[in-house]
């Protein structure tokens, strides 16, 4: 057997992950072993299974034209740190109670080191209508090598400054830009800290006017793109001075909400009814926010109105042309 990839050593943040890859060659195909010495000088070899460490340790192994391991440990502790062995052999009594094996185990070391995760304040300062969003970190215990903001998945911000601080500044209200902000702090290992931007919903209406016919059925939807998500969402019509909540159980009206979306579905529209102004309300941790929905229900007709007007302006017309023939003076006939 001989190893043809071995695990690479690495450093990680406490409460981090790591994953350490192996992969050996040999006929017959050969098996791989993980195992661990820990720092403390007392600590002997101790080998590694799937679910080790109250279920921290994971283990993936397949044995195809050759052999290839993965081990992950989720959540971790200065006590993970230390040497990883992967071990590989194909001697057939290589896990013989009492026999040695003819061939010995082949080994690839790689150390982990576990650091403390350092403290990352972050906030954000609002003036002059801009807003200015920092982080900073507290005793660093690596070397920083640059900076990075990101935001929805993209980049706002990068540089290869040194420094345990960092800012992104932009122009507008909290109310625009609400969400979560992710400061990186690059270097081995890279360190992430968030600024949270958390505003009342800004509720805005999908479209402020909707039209539907007589018997159809309406759709009235209401957004709401700020931080944090709504955890509420309700509906209600305006009618007489009164606005009357719409619930599920009437029947008629189907509301389906999911995050910072709400629909409400109105089934077989009526124009004397359901002609009116709805309000989509909803509430987060921070407050509330509504905006409001004009529907305007048309009758099943209302397509034929433009077309009977035309007939009605050509009778007219043509009416018109026969009264005039009719009356007017015949011309004089020659000699």
């Amino acid at each position: 057997a001989g190893f043809i990839k071995s695990p690479l050593s690495q450093k990680r943040l406490a409460q981090d992950s790591v994953e350490l890859y192996c992969e050996a060659i040999g006929n017959p195909i050969p098996e791989i072993q993980w195992w661990f010495e820990g720092n403390d000088p007392n600590e002997t070899h101790a080998q590694l299974w799937d679910g080790a460490r109250q279920d921290r340790v994971k283990i993936n192994a397949t044995y195809n034209l050759h052999s290839t391991s993965t081990i992950s440990i989720a959540n971790l502790t200065a006590d993970d740190s230390g040497m990883y062995e992967c071990r590989a052999s194909n001697d057939p009594d290589r896990n013989h109670l009492s026999k040695s094996p003819k061939v010995k185990w082949i080994r690839s070391q790689a150390n982990v080191f576990v650091i403390e995760r350092p403290d990352i304040a972050g906030n954000f300062l609002v003036g002059d209508g801009k807003v200015t969003l920092w982080c900073n970190m507290s005793e660093p215990q690596h070397t920083i090598t640059g900076h990075k903001w990101i935001h929805k998945e993209k980049t706002l911000k990068e540089d290869n400054e040194p420094g345990a601080s960092t800012s992104y500044t932009f122009e507008g209200t909290v109310e625009e830009h609400s969400g979560i902000y992710e400061c990186i702090f690059e270097g081995n290992p890279q360190t992430r800290g968030q600024v949270n931007i958390s505003v009342p919903p800004q509720v805005t209406a999908y479209k402020k006017s909707e039209h539907g016919n007589e018997g159809d059925t309406g759709v009235l939807t209401c957004k709401n793109p700020s931080f944090p998500a709504v955890t509420t969402w309700s509906w209600h019509k305006s009618g007489h001075g009164v606005s009357a909540r719409l619930e599920n159980a009437s029947g008629r009206y189907i509301i389906k909400s999911s995050g910072n979306k709400t629909e409400l579905r109105i089934l077989k529209l009526d124009i004397e009814q359901d002609t009116g102004d709805y309000f989509c309300n909803a509430t987060n941790p921070l407050g509330t926010g509504d905006a409001t929905v004009n529907l305007r229900v048309r009758s099943r007709l209302a397509a034929l109105w433009p077309f009977l007007g035309i007939v009605a302006e050509v009778l007219v017309l043509v009416t018109i042309i026969f009264i005039y023939e009719k009356r007017r003076k015949p011309d004089e006939v020659p000699d």
